[in-house]
């Protein structure tokens, strides 16, 4: 099941994080490539020809594309220890569920925030919080989307903790403010290791972001 694990990506990215997580919840050592988006390597685009994307997980040789699929990859081939899937059928669908539901959400309505102005901002905040609430509602008073442990619904959506900031400076809100719940998961899945060893500093996303995009 070992053998050799590389992980190409570009740090910013949410999707990478969520890799580097679930290799670090397993104790795994990966080889960490960073990728230059604007002169991909030869070897993302013979590893990803169809997306050319980042993150990509090399695991002896063999590709694995979409972080989603990656966290899912990892939990089945080092599955001796830190589950982040549920035993449960069921309750493994509920948690696929929810992680599809960051991924066709969460970016697309943050991203809006911080690439447009005035009205449609506006819109875009309010869609974004909105979002937000509805996955702080499945939260509940759980200390964490999997329960008593971090699961996988948990490795999807964390990684955006750290464009947080990004989203708030743009929108004038404040996450903690509007999602308190959420808020307090952000801080406790903080104080683990494996994520914070993971996710960079808010205010050095921003930085990247507004230096790409030129806005103030």
């Amino acid at each position: 099941m070992g053998g050799e694990v590389i992980l190409l990506d570009y740090w910013p990215s949410p999707f990478g994080m969520r890799a580097k997580i679930a290799l670090a919840e397993k104790g795994i050592d990966y080889e960490y490539r960073e990728e230059d988006l604007r002169n991909k390597s030869d070897l993302l685009l013979k590893m990803n020809p169809i997306h050319k994307k980042i993150p990509v997980l090399i695991h002896n040789g063999k590709p694995i594309c979409e972080s989603s699929i990656m966290v899912q990859y990892i939990d089945e081939v080092w599955n001796d220890k830190s589950p982040l899937l549920p035993k449960d059928p069921y309750q493994r669908a509920v948690a696929r569920f929810w992680a599809d539901y960051v991924d066709k959400k969460v970016f697309d309505t943050g991203r809006k925030v911080w690439t447009t102005k005035g009205d449609e901002q506006e819109t875009a905040k309010k869609e974004f919080l909105e979002c937000l609430k509805v996955l702080e509602g499945e939260l509940g008073d759980k200390h964490y989307f999997g329960g008593e442990n971090m699961g996988y619904v948990d490795v999807a959506l964390i990684p955006f903790y750290c464009w947080f900031y990004t989203y708030e400076t743009c929108g004038k809100f404040s996450v903690e403010a509007e999602c308190p719940k959420l808020g307090a998961w952000g801080k406790r899945c903080m104080e683990k290791e494996s994520v914070s060893k993971s996710l960079p500093d808010p205010h050095k996303v921003y930085d990247i972001i507004k230096k790409i995009y030129g806005f103030e």
